[in-house]
């Protein structure tokens, strides 16, 4: 089902087929309309189950991101509170939860959606990228993030053979976008990320002769605990782990771009000995660093 009111509202319901649901991720529905002041929301163009009352809310079977460009309203759900929601947030709305959204009614707003289902979504769930509890997530207004509805918006309204696929991808970048722009907007603190890639360029600087973490955190200025904690909430690995992903790089350069030998690299990477790297080579790699020479050339 399709229908166009005008410039600013344009709304797809999508056709599904099997094989679509084979690719791991399908699009139901995708739109954009603008709300204005003192209007009824949601305005009475759609189909029955998608339609609800602001007062009752409603429950889908699928996810939904929503996001609003202008104009300012309210959410709740049933994981979490009666919410205000401003212009640069994204919603993210969960299957078989109750929620409820709509606009000021002073102010209206703008919003655009996408709705979509499939095992990939769900993985991101279960893997805990995005949580039930915290469905609003502030990534700004962005030229960018429009133009990925606009591209979807642009594909439904053509529905060519294999439109699922390519409208399906450009939802998961949309996903990876929004994930990537609420993670970096909670580090707003610039004396946050200023240490961590002081720490990350004394690593590098330092591949093939790590310093150890707790001089590194006294070098920047930081405790030693901190540290540690924030560098692993910000990259997602820990200091370690990463200095262990640089040695491991180098190796792989080393390997390839050099005649040394495995005992001569693993000297020059300050490994005791080349039995320790090789054993720690093949733990990552699952192949012995001769071997990988091998195969590289």
């Amino acid at each position: 089902m399709k229908t166009k009111d005008n410039k600013s509202n344009q709304l797809h319901y999508l056709t599904i087929s099997e094989r679509d649901e084979d690719w791991g991720l399908v699009v139901s529905t995708i739109g954009n309309q603008l709300v204005a002041p003192q209007s009824t929301y949601p305005p009475r163009n759609h189909p029955a189950n998608y339609l609800f009352s602001p007062q009752n809310g409603r429950i889908l079977n699928e996810f939904q991101l929503i996001y609003i460009t202008q104009g300012q309203g309210f959410f709740s759900s049933q994981s979490s509170k009666h919410q205000k929601v401003e212009a640069g947030t994204m919603i993210l709305l969960f299957p078989h939860e109750w929620h409820s959204y709509s606009p000021d009614p002073n102010t209206g707003w703008e919003e655009y959606w996408v709705g979509f289902k499939g095992k990939i979504a769900q993985h991101c769930i279960e893997k805990g990228f995005f949580s039930i509890a915290n469905p609003l997530l502030y990534i700004g207004l962005s030229s960018t993030v429009s133009n990925l509805y606009h591209d979807i918006l642009c594909y439904a309204s053509k529905e060519k053979t294999g439109f699922q696929q390519i409208i399906s991808s450009i939802v998961f970048h949309l996903l990876s976008t929004v994930y990537y722009r609420a993670r970096n907007h909670t580090f707003a603190n610039n004396t946050i990320i200023e240490k961590i890639n002081e720490a990350r360029t004394l690593m590098k600087e330092h591949t093939e002769n790590p310093i150890a973490i707790l001089e590194i955190a006294e070098r920047i200025g930081v405790g030693y605990t901190w540290f540690r904690r924030m560098f692993k909430d910000y990259t997602g690995i820990s200091p370690a782990q990463y200095q262990m992903q640089l040695r491991l790089m180098r190796a792989k350069e080393l390997l390839t771009t050099t005649d040394l030998n495995v005992v001569e690299i693993a000297y020059r990477l300050n490994f005791g000995n080349g039995g320790q790297f090789a054993t720690f080579f093949k733990n990552k790699e699952q192949i012995s660093p001769s071997d990988f020479r091998k195969r590289m050339h």
